[in-house]
């Protein structure tokens, strides 16, 4: 079990994470919170999705950017930057997966990861911050 000051930091970078998204208008973002499940990969995976290639890149920098500013952590690994179809930020507590609208259901993590506590951010939300 991870101690309370690691879970509360990964809490933190997650909600730092959504606002880098809702910055720059992502839409259907989803906070699977996978710290109940036994063999995951990180606590939490955060996931959206975006209308373009070019906002597939402008959410990642500004995810990167806040993340960068407000706790000074940068991505232990990236992917998917030259496909732009489904960019992968890899802070290790928290996985951030950037995904063209058809390419996310094609992977569907969603469901791959059922059994997790999933939050799904009010669109409303994002146009209430700007």
């Amino acid at each position: 079990m991870k101690s309370t000051s690691v879970r509360q930091d990964s809490d933190k970078l997650a909600e730092i994470v959504v606002s880098g998204m809702q910055e720059k208008k992502a839409s259907d973002i989803v906070v699977l919170d996978l710290r109940e499940l036994k063999n995951a990969v990180a606590d939490y995976f955060i996931i959206c999705s975006a209308s373009s290639d070019t906002q597939i890149e402008a959410i990642a920098r500004s995810v990167e950017e806040e993340v960068e500013k407000l706790i000074g952590q940068n991505p232990w690994q990236t992917e998917g930057r030259t496909n732009r179809e489904w960019v992968l930020l890899d802070y290790v507590d928290v996985v951030v997966h950037i995904f063209l609208r058809d390419r996310r259901q094609f992977y569907a993590l969603e469901e791959l990861w059922g059994d997790a506590n999933i939050t799904y951010v009010e669109e409303e939300a994002s146009a209430a911050a700007n």
